[in-house]
């Protein structure tokens, strides 16, 4: 049931992104916070991806000030609000219209996936038999630059998709004159 409730409590459990919005009932919106908060910090620890960190404090302030700007809104407001995801992934990813090319894009993803959990764990193996200081640097570096190379790979593909949008209505444009 979605309500008012202490300020007090509503303050400390917004302190943890997304258990303020969850505490004012908001589930949808809490969970979907709370999963994006400590889903980075599992892929910056998996992957050794120290950078993606720097998204936590934007994460945190927005659940810190959307809570309590709920929590401040007049009775009508707050009881108008509905309970949604905080990310409209289904807008951006519709499932109802996968395509071949979607399902490739996730297959890929869950063989990278697959991939960097198996080269960790052979990898730990192999560290007993070879014991090589630079060997191991490189080795350990590996899945990073994958990762880095697929994010560039992901950016151009992006890059030209929107290139190609802009030139479709650009033609557009110049058929309608």
């Amino acid at each position: 049931m979605i309500r008012k409730k202490s300020g007090f409590l509503t303050f400390c459990f917004s302190l943890m992104p997304g258990a303020g919005e969850m505490y004012m009932g908001f589930m949808k919106q809490g969970v979907s916070i709370m999963s994006a908060f400590w889903l980075l910090i599992f892929l910056a620890a998996f992957l050794n991806i120290g950078p993606v960190l720097f998204i936590l404090p934007i994460l945190w302030c927005y659940s810190f000030f959307n809570v309590n700007n709920i929590r401040g809104m007049s009775d009508e407001e707050f009881y108008a609000l509905e309970d949604d995801y905080a990310f409209h992934l289904d807008k951006i990813f519709p499932l109802e219209t996968w395509g071949k090319k979607q399902s490739t894009i996730m297959a890929t993803a869950l063989i990278v996936i697959g991939v960097a959990m198996l080269w960790d764990n052979v990898m730990n193996y192999l560290h007993w038999l070879i014991p090589s200081q630079f060997y191991w640097a490189i080795v350990d570096d590996v899945p990073q630059v994958f990762v880095g190379v697929l994010l560039i790979l992901g950016g151009l593909y992006l890059i030209r998709g929107k290139k190609r949008e802009l030139e479709q209505k650009e033609e557009k444009w110049e058929d309608m004159l």
